[in-house]
């Protein structure tokens, strides 16, 4: 299930289900049933909105059998919900998506020790998401962090995932100048590697993606932080285009060397790693000899890029006023193997 479903795709009955109230005897009795690994899936829907069940899969579960037993007593605490997208005949059935529920919400308010009410969780608006028009969009985002999981879950893994960043999280960062569909950050034993991450459908003309690079030359000037910006496109074509685009948007900048970026097909990759992105399929700007490389091995083809400092340097790294604190980029110790 790694190939990224396209908003065609996605067609939303909702599956009705017996549950029980969220009123306060519940909630006082689920506080005491929940693992760390709950609290952790249940914030990490609140801050991205929307997971597969194969998402979290990958994130936390060692089989989906488990998985969907733990997920479907969660639902029926209300601490998740879901609804099962329909695809158009032929195409097979997409897996389940799963938003944070109301009490999930109120255990974490509780465990923060804030009113419900700074969350900004509502209902209505969590589980809105399976109308919304980006909805593939953001599943396909957050694919490719969860792939980033899986990886730091196997045995002997070669790094960890250090920071993971919503594309609300960005924008409260940094909305004023570029509004990346995610940031994160990989820790492995060849360093550090952090990225801005656009995921595009092949929806945009090429001169937004040019201006996308302006925006990301400002950004670096404001913050004196040079930031990698990786572009994920559906087809190699659409790369191809685009890498022109980009590159002369690069070469436009008054200080080129401050937006590295480097570029990937989801068509290089078998169907079910078409997200995955530590593969080596990523091909800077500014390098085509060395061939296509793994996401560690990018800081290579950008010698005079320094190494990043710590993600708390970051601004915006941290709560951003009133609300839920973001999940941990990775969960909690005991369930990464």
């Amino acid at each position: 299930m790694g190939k990224p479903l396209p908003q065609r795709a996605l067609r939303v009955p909702l599956r009705p289900s017996a549950r029980v109230v969220a009123d306060a005897e519940h909630l006082a009795n689920l506080t005491h049933h929940l693992t760390p690994r709950d609290r952790w899936i249940a914030r990490l829907l609140h801050e991205h909105r929307v997971l597969t069940t194969h998402q979290i899969v990958q994130v936390g579960w060692p089989t989906r059998r488990s998985a969907n037993e733990r997920l479907l007593q969660l639902y029926r605490w209300r601490v998740v919900d879901r609804f099962q997208p329909l695809s158009p005949l032929g195409e097979g059935m997409p897996p389940a998506h799963y938003v944070c529920d109301i009490a999930g919400a109120a255990v974490l308010a509780a465990e923060d020790g804030i009113d419900f009410k700074e969350t900004g969780y509502r209902h209505d608006r969590a589980l809105g998401v399976a109308y919304w028009h980006q909805l593939a969009h953001r599943v396909a985002v957050n694919g490719f962090f969860t792939h980033l999981i899986a990886h730091a879950r196997r045995p002997n893994p070669q790094g960890t995932l250090a920071a993971w960043w919503s594309e609300a999280r960005a924008r409260r960062a940094f909305g004023d100048i570029v509004r990346p569909d995610g940031y994160g950050r990989w820790t492995s034993s060849r360093g550090d590697v952090e990225w801005f991450f656009e995921l595009d459908w092949a929806t945009e003309p090429y001169p937004r993606l040019a201006l996308k690079i302006d925006n990301y030359g400002r950004l670096a000037a404001a913050t004196g932080i040079a930031t990698p910006v990786l572009f994920w496109f559906p087809t190699a074509g659409r790369e191809t285009s685009a890498r022109r685009a980009l590159a002369a948007a690069v070469a436009g900048l008054d200080q080129p060397d401050t937006v590295p970026v480097a570029t990937t097909a989801a068509t290089l990759a078998p169907p079910e790693s078409q997200l995955d992105p530590a593969l080596a399929r990523w091909l800077p700007l500014t390098q085509t000899r060395a061939g296509r490389l793994a996401l560690d091995q990018l800081p290579r083809a950008w010698p005079r890029l320094p190494a990043p400092s710590p993600v708390s340097d970051r601004p915006g790294d941290g709560p951003a006023g009133p609300g839920l604190r973001p999940p941990a980029p990775m969960p909690p110790e005991k369930y990464r193997g």
